[in-house]
Parts: structure tokens; C-alpha cells; sequence
């Protein structure tokens, strides 16, 4: 599913309208009516709801969902947050529509002759003249019809006060009408994006709408999908209202999201005829003294994904330990460092064997940062460049921290490398401070690996690939229990597992990171988050690809 920047939304919606002819009430209609299908599937129970408006096209939905409710027996009351001469176009007409048929509006406006300045403690200030000092949330400076009470006495509040055209901070009275909503224990739908939301970057301008689910427009918009976006923007659905599909391509859209719709169209299928040579061979290149866990991690995730072979190359004394460890799994014992890492002679032994297995290469779990090691990943990398090779490679933990040191070797890498950092071992590549790249993740993913030609796997919340064509995906699985050590390990031989069957890397480094998202889901659905393992996770692989079969 593409994700868009509030420009291309906006482009959308105009090109629809005056390209191909749907008018805008039309779209406004039916974006109002799929909110209210959602309200009605996840608030059943909720009688009296309130729907606040302000005077854009946003609010305009608002009214139309204000007039739908009322129409299906909900006890509706519509507050808004602008004159009423303030609303121009379609939510205009709307307005005139619900006041024709006499809903209760409510007009949510501060007394401004009354209160020149905006009150304190994120309070709607004194609506009460007999009251004075303004308590903390109360709606004063506000016509007394307009209070505290109305918006309390609503089982839930519908959001549509702001929408994508904001620019700049929300500033009062909208801000402290946000304030005091966020601080009832009522729940709130957002129509298209929590008011106050930077649709772009995630960030909230001032004061934000803290909604409980929200209900996107068209499409899902990039600030939904990062931090701090996503936490405001509590659960998040998608309202088809129709745009036409070359509308939508006519954009050129480089952000996708990564749903259960997407991996199934990937997900490779297992054909009643085939045999382990069907589904290729994976060379785990890891280990090292004390990190033996890393290599064993990475080789059976790689067998979990559906790999057909999978072999370890390892320093030789853990050897017996990683044969008995895995029984599933090939070892190829290597020279070692003094240190009990991988020593940089096994460069040549390492390649002709992938070569002539056809391999998919795994360069990194727990490989250490000792000097010849970091020697073995550079000749790894050169040597199948200027032997012509062309090995595919995933590159990852001390395997990116060794590229790190020598960074032209990134030059080497073919466009079927597919590197996996997290934050740190992404600022160590870039020579970026963690705090810069984490402000726009979509960025970071998709600069690095145009300028590169890899695919990058920016892993966080969430995790966001990209390609080398400018292409990035938006993972949309994964939880804060997968927050502890050998995930990422996990990750590297998922995303060379599927690439080992055929898969393209940018389509197996997007479909390997939605995979392990969702097996972490799956596994704490069942343990809970706190405590979650890698051990846990790894055995869900195989039950994520069968959901994402169907």
C-alpha cells in the first residue's frame, strides 16, 4: 500500500476531482460514511457521541459523520470549533445540511470580549462568570452551552478538527481545546490523522490530538507510521474512498507500507514436487568466542524461512559445539584468530564454496571487531567484485561495523547486497548522530541506499527498507518485546533464507522484516511481551509465513 506526504495527497484529491471528475462533496460523503462504518464495528455500544469540527474539509467529514450517526439513532452532538461563517466549500454545505435538519450544534467558540487571552494550565479558561479562577480543564471562555460537561457526557469524541493542510503551531483556542479532550478518559477517533498531527514527519505541531484509533483517508500518510505519529495515532485503519489506481500512479510514490496484503503476494509458495535443492543454500558467515548463540540464531532462522540448505562457517573450535547445537545445519570449520574469532585466511575457502553451492552469504553475527576478522568481511566484499562473482550478500552487526572502518568498500557491493543496521551501526556507516537519523527514518532508509545501490534495512520502530531504485517500505508488524538480544540475528537469516529461494532482495529484506515482526506478534499474543526471547520468536517463523499464505 503507498504512503503519502500531505502534497501527494492533496494532488490526488485534485486530480480526482477536477481530472476525473468526482466532486468533492462526493468524496467528502463517502470518506464520512467509511468512518462511520468504523464506528460502528469498533464502538458499538457508545450512544451519545460528540464530533468535533473545524471549518476545513476535515470538518467537513465531521459533519458528515455527525449527520450519519444521527440518522442511525446516535444521540449526536456536533461542536464546532470555528464561527460558522468561517466554513467555506463542501463542509459549508454540509453545515447548512445539518442545521436544516436540526442536529444540536454546538458552538465550541471563546467569548472574545470576554477573555483576550488564552488561559492557563491547559484549562478552556472560566465559561462560568460566577466562577473565577479558572480551574485546570475547565472550558472557560467559552459560551455556556459549550462546557466541560457537554464533552464529558459523550461516551466517545470524533476528532475533526484538523487535518492535512496544517502549517504551523496549533495555537488557542484549538490547542487548548485539544488540551482538555486529551484529558477526559473518553476515547477519540481521528478522521484522516490526530488534529495537530505533522502528516509528513510524525511530529506534533504544539498541542496534538492523543487519539485511540484513527481512520486514514484514501491513503496512510508517512506521519502516521513513524514516531511519535503512531503512538498519538493509536490503532490505525485505512478508508478506500475511491481514488482511481492511475490517479494514485500518476504520483509516483516511492513509500509503501508493508501489510498482510503485500506479503502474501510474496510470500514464496512450496510446490508439491521439490526437494531441498528447490529452495537454495544459505552460507552463515558468524561466531566468534562467547558469541556462539549469534551464528546458531542466524543459521536455523535461515532454515525456518524456508531455506533448503543452510551451512555455518565458524572459527574451529566451536565446531563440535554448533554441530550438536544444530543438527540441521552444515558446519564449516574455519582458521581462527587468537582471539577465537575468523581468521582473514578463510577469505577463499569461504567463497569458492558459495560459489559453487550458489550460496546466498550471511557476513556477520557475532563475527567480533577483532582486526583480522574485520579483514576477512573487507576481502569478502572486495573479492567478490573484482573476481565478478556476483554473490548475494546480507550484511549485518559486526559485519556492517567492519564496512564502517573502510567505508569505499561500500562501492563493492552489488546491487543485490542487502545491509541490516540498527541506529548505532547506522550512525557509524554514515558518520550521522543517531538523533539525526531517527528524525526522518524514511530518509535516512532511502538516501543511503540510492546513494549506494544496496537495500537498507533501517531497523527501529519501525523498521523501513530501502531500495536502490528509491523505493522504501514501512513495516507494519513487530512489538517493544522484540527489544532484547539475537532479534536482529534472527533477521539476517530470515531476509537470506527467502533471498536464497529466489526472491529478489529489495522484495526479501521487506517481506524478511514483516515476517519477524509478525512472529513476534504472534509469540506475545501468547507469553505477553515482557521476557520475549529470540529463541521464542524463531519458533513462530514458520506460523507467520503460513498466515501470510492465505
Amino acid at each position: 500500500m503507498k504512503v503519502v506526504t500531505a502534497a501527494e495527497m492533496r494532488q490526488i484529491d485534485q486530480d480526482t476531482i477536477e481530472g476525473i471528475g468526482i466532486p468533492g462533496i462526493v468524496l467528502m460523503e463517502t470518506a464520512g460514511s467509511a468512518t462511520v462504518r468504523a464506528i460502528e464495528q469498533h464502538y458499538p455500544a457508545c450512544r451519545r457521541i460528540g464530533i468535533l469540527a473545524g471549518k476545513g474539509n476535515n470538518g467537513g467529514d465531521g459533519i458528515v459523520i455527525a449527520r450519519q450517526l444521527a440518522h442511525a439513532g446516535r444521540d449526536v452532538h456536533l461542536f464546532l470549533v470555528s464561527p460558522p461563517e468561517s466554513f467555506t466549500g463542501e463542509a459549508h454545505i454540509n453545515l447548512q445540511i445539518a442545521k436544516n435538519l436540526k442536529l444540536r450544534i454546538i458552538e465550541l467558540i471563546p467569548d472574545t470580549d470576554k477573555h483576550k487571552n488564552p488561559p492557563e494550565n491547559g484549562g478552556l479558561g472560566d465559561y462560568n462568570e460566577d466562577r473565577s479562577p479558572p480551574e485546570k480543564g475547565d472550558l472557560g471562555g467559552f459560551s455556556r452551552e459549550a462546557t466541560l460537561t457537554h464533552l464529558a457526557s459523550c461516551e466517545l469524541l470524533v476528532d475533526a478538527i484538523l487535518g492535512t493542510g496544517l502549517r504551523g503551531e496549533v495555537r488557542h483556542p484549538i490547542a487548548t481545546i485539544i488540551s482538555a479532550i486529551n484529558n477526559l478518559p473518553i476515547p477519540i477517533l481521528s478522521v484522516d490523522l490526530p488534529s495537530g498531527l505533522d502528516a509528513d514527519t510524525g511530529n506534533p505541531l504544539g498541542t496534538c490530538v492523543q487519539a485511540d484509533r484513527t481512520v486514514t483517508i484514501g491513503l496512510p500518510k508517512r506521519g502516521l507510521l513513524v514516531h511519535p505519529g503512531a503512538k498519538l495515532t493509536g490503532k490505525l485503519e485505512v478508508a478506500d474512498i475511491g481514488f482511481p489506481e492511475h490517479v494514485i500512479e500518476a504520483q509516483d510514490i516511492k513509500a509503501n507500507w508493508t501489510t498482510a496484503s503485500q506479503a502474501t503476494k510474496w510470500v514464496p509458495r512450496r510446490p508439491a514436487v521439490s526437494h531441498k535443492g528447490t529452495y537454495g543454500r544459505v552460507c552463515i558467515v558468524a561466531g566468534s568466542t562467547g558469541m556462539t548463540g549469534a551464528a546458531a540464531l542466524a543459521s536455523e532462522a535461515a532454515l525456518r524461512a524456508g531455506a533448503g540448505l543452510v551451512s555455518l562457517a565458524v572459527p574451529k573450535h566451536l565446531n563440535l559445539i554448533l554441530e550438536g547445537l544444530l543438527p540441521e545445519v552444515m558446519t564449516l570449520p574455519m582458521p581462527e584468530t587468537e582471539a577465537g574469532s575468523l581468521a582473514a585466511s578463510g577469505t577463499s575457502t569461504i567463497l569458492e564454496f558459495a560459489e559453487r553451492t550458489k550460496s546466498v552469504l550471511a557476513i556477520g553475527p557475532g563475527l567480533s571487531q577483532n582486526p583480522e576478522t574485520v579483514t576477512l568481511v573487507h576481502q569478502l566484499v572486495r573479492e567478490n567484485q573484482e573476481q565478478g562473482l556476483g554473490l548475494r550478500m546480507v550484511i549485518d552487526a559486526d559485519g556492517l561495523n567492519a564496512l564502517a572502518q573502510t567505508k569505499e568498500l561500500l562501492s563493492f557491493l552489488n546491487g543485490e547486497a542487502v545491509l541490516t543496521p540498527h541506529p548505532g551501526e547506522m550512525a557509524r556507516l554514515t558518520n550521522t548522530s543517531i538523533s539525526t537519523l531517527e528524525a526522518d527514518r524514511i530518509s535516512t532508509a532511502q538516501q543511503f541506499a540510492n546513494e549506494h545501490s544496496v537495500t537498507l534495512v533501517f531497523k527501529g520502530a519501525p523498521t523501513v527498507t530501502g531500495t536502490p531504485n528509491g523505493d522504501v517500505w514501512i513495516n507494519s508488524t513487530g512489538n517493544p518485546g522484540m527489544a532484547t538480544g539475537g532479534m536482529g540475528d534472527l533477521l539476517t537469516g530470515i531476509i537470506a533464507g527467502l533471498m536464497a529461494q529466489g526472491i529478489p532482495s529489495e522484495k526479501a529484506a521487506a517481506l524478511g522484516v514483516y515476517l519477524h515482526g509478525l512472529a513476534g506478534d504472534i509469540v506475545s499474543e501468547r507469553l505477553g511481551m515482557h521476557g520475549l526471547i529470540a529463541s521464542d520468536v524463531l519458533k513462530a517463523v514458520p506460523q507467520a509465513i503460513d498466515a501470510s499464505t492465505h
